[in-house]
């Protein structure tokens, strides 16, 4: 599935403008959504998983990602949190056609952050500040992973949401999944959206 899903998540991720930060190694998490206005959430009470898959993932931090295998690890905490949060918000798993679909997108890649000689001077000489090249003091790469949840009706989405946090390399197997347990309830506290 090279392009398709993976190339319309890209897209779909910049157009929302989703930013959400968590402070590395702590619980904070801020969450921005979006939803679709015109439709009634309220209508809403069953849900399912969209078919034939549940999610995707996309690993673009080295050549050796396997992103099904980061699937199979992830994938399982990703759906039984979702399934344990959902209750709360008034929703039940579809016994015919649901109301809802959700679709998970899991994203790891790599992050920049520089700051270069002189880029919180003003830009004047007037203190005697001698004229100089922008040269890159600070230089930090940041392996990022992001999680966006989407719910669609026939196909349409309607409500997005999304977290994003550094991931260290160190960090244990259960910080990571808590970390994504963390992730999907943080997001769906926002599910129904109130109107603006």
């Amino acid at each position: 599935m090279r392009g398709g899903p993976h190339r319309t998540l890209a897209i779909l991720a910049v157009a929302v403008g989703v930013i959400v930060a968590v402070q590395s190694g702590s619980a904070a998490v801020k969450v921005r959504t979006d939803f679709d206005e015109r439709f009634d959430f309220s209508k809403a009470k069953t849900w399912a998983w969209t078919s034939p898959k549940m999610g995707y993932v996309v690993a673009a931090r080295t050549s050796s990602d396997d992103p099904e295998a980061i699937q199979r690890r992830a994938e399982p905490v990703i759906v039984e949190a979702v399934t344990a949060e959902l209750p709360a918000r008034g929703l039940t798993p579809a016994t015919g056609t649901p109301d809802i679909n959700l679709t998970y997108y899991l994203l790891l890649t790599i992050n920049t952050t520089s700051q270069t000689l002189g880029q919180f001077l003003p830009a004047t000489v007037n203190w005697g500040i001698p004229p100089f090249a922008p040269t890159t003091q600070s230089l930090k790469v940041i392996p990022q992973g992001s999680l966006l949840l989407d719910v669609s009706v026939k196909g349409e989405p309607v409500w997005r949401g999304a977290a994003e946090a550094e991931i260290k390399m160190d960090l244990s197997e259960e910080r990571r999944i808590a970390l994504i347990r963390e992730a999907v309830k943080e997001i769906l506290k926002n599910y129904p959206p109130k109107k603006k």
